[in-house]
């Protein structure tokens, strides 16, 4: 036994020393090349791009087209080619921005206002002197409400849950009300009148929000599904109409007349990320992500606006010059051995859309052969609750898909950075939950490998107050090093790193 475990031994002591030897080769020659990180030129960029002109960078408004032409200028002028084969910078695509719609709710003769005792983000149109209860409206091939039922151009009444000692997914909030409103879509139903109290409270900020702002809620066109128009109520208004039925409460018509007028206030909006790229030269065909989000959340009501410096113009700007560091390596032949994507998504401030655009709906190179996502989003300051070393970043996720990813992580700060690694936000139990918040979540979903490099919050954590005199340029320089010198030893070691926690 003491034989194997020394032959063991020595097995992990030769593969650490393997790739550290590696390590040190592919880094020597990176040297030179992070060394074009600066601070002088990520404060030139950044005093541009989180300037008033951008107008914050919206999704769709013209601080954000002003934002995308800056990228692809730069671009340009570093002569890192297009990622997309048409030529173009610009993966475009259209979004809708789903308002509150205005209009009314009449059961019987009492009329009800959208957001009081019900709540519709979609508009509906439809009327009739009776509907069709279906209880839970659960239909599987084993049981359905349906069977008894003629649905085709009703409108029906549902409820929330499942039949007590039931456990599916029927009864789940999210995933039992996307089955439940498919089932109705599916038999013909004309809407769906949904008694979800659970609901109704969850909906009622974000509705007075949206309702006071005149704002939406940004969906993508290319993922958008066929999907029945729905009203939600509170049981107290549900148990209005219910009151009229059998105790027994099976599937039936009930003869209570009901009209739905909301008319749709939706608007589209055209958006684009920009994406380009410098080919691989020993394997063309593997690719290294490397990506930030281009957007902020423009200006306010009060006409202030949101120069989003740290969040994520840190990010933006730190790309740029990870770019043009891999560029002028491969100028002197010095790679990279993979291809790397240099990925600016828009959108990341209304839920993600560009880099799920980009993962979901199309990927401009093929997930399969996409061995990591290096996200850089908000860099460029320190976290006020954080004590110690100034000289830090939190790292998230980079244990969670790739072991490997996680040691080279640990190897290359330690050979060359030596920043304090945080990796307070990686806990599973972290209850801001970060990482689900950035654009690496939608490459993680389909089992890249990741890291998500971030600074953590601050006090002017998407105020008009996140400007260019608060980014600490010295820490920006290190940081984006650091994801330089990751980039490099992924991009140029023999194998390609394996995801070996894929779930």
């Amino acid at each position: 036994m003491k034989f194997k475990l020394l032959l063991l031994s020595n097995f992990i002591v030769l593969a650490a020393t393997a790739q550290q030897t590696q390590l040190e080769s592919n880094q020597n020659q990176a040297k030179h090349f992070a060394k074009t990180i600066t601070q002088d030129d990520l404060r030139d960029h950044l005093t541009i791009y989180a300037s008033d002109k951008f107008e914050g960078r919206e999704t769709g408004e013209k601080g954000q087209k002003m934002a995308v032409n800056y990228l692809k200028a730069q671009y340009e002028k570093m002569g890192i080619q297009p990622a997309q084969s048409s030529g173009d910078y610009f993966q475009k695509f259209k979004l809708t921005i789903k308002k509150v719609p205005s209009g009314t709710l009449t059961i019987g003769d009492h009329t009800y206002n959208n957001g009081d005792d019900y709540y519709s983000f979609t508009g509906v149109n439809a009327s009739a002197d009776q509907v069709i209860y279906l209880g839970y409206g659960i239909d599987t091939d084993s049981y359905s409400d349906y069977d008894e039922q003629n649905v085709s151009g009703k409108i029906v009444l549902i409820k929330a849950g499942e039949p007590e000692g039931q456990d599916s997914d029927w009864g789940k909030m999210s995933e039992g009300r996307e089955l439940k409103q498919n089932a109705a879509l599916s038999h013909g139903a004309t809407a769906v009148v949904y008694v979800d109290q659970e609901y109704v409270d969850r909906s009622k900020r974000g509705f007075d929000y949206m309702k006071k702002n005149d704002t939406g809620r940004m969906s993508i066109d290319a993922l958008s599904t066929s999907t029945i128009p729905t009203i939600f109520l509170s049981n107290k208004l549900g148990e209005t109409i219910l009151k009229s039925i059998n105790e027994d409460h099976k599937p039936q018509a009930i003869n209570t007349s009901v009209n739905i007028n909301l008319q749709s206030k939706d608007t589209k909006v055209d958006t684009e990320n920009v994406v380009a790229y410098i080919k691989g030269s020993k394997y063309p065909d593997e690719y290294l992500v490397i990506s930030s989000h281009l957007d902020h959340v423009g200006v306010n009501s009060k006409g202030e606006i949101h120069n989003g410096a740290d969040d994520d113009g840190s990010g933006t700007v730190s790309l740029l010059e990870i770019a043009e560091a891999f560029k002028m390596a491969a100028d002197k032949g010095k790679g990279p051995d993979r291809s790397v994507v240099f990925l600016h998504v828009t959108g990341e401030e209304k839920g993600l859309l560009g880099s799920r655009y980009y993962t979901d709906a199309n990927p401009v190179f093929s997930l399969d052969k996409t061995i990591a996502d290096l996200n850089i989003d908000m860099v460029g300051r320190i976290d006020p609750k954080r004590e110690g070393d100034r000289n830090y970043v939190y790292l998230i996720g980079s244990d969670k898909l790739s072991t490997e990813l996680h040691e080279i992580s640990e190897l290359v700060n330690d050979e060359f950075m030596d920043i304090e690694l945080d990796y307070t936000y990686n806990d599973e139990n972290d209850p801001n939950r970060f990482y689900y918040r950035s654009d690496h979540y939608n490459f993680a979903k389909n089992n890249i490998p990741i890291i998500f490099y971030f600074n953590g919050t601050h006090d002017d954590y998407h105020k008009p107050s996140d400007t260019v005199d608060k980014i600490n340029f010295d820490l920006l320089e290190n940081r984006a090093r650091l994801v330089f010198y990751t980039a490099w030893e992924i991009a140029n070691r023999d194998k390609a790193i394996v995801a070996d926690k894929a779930k």
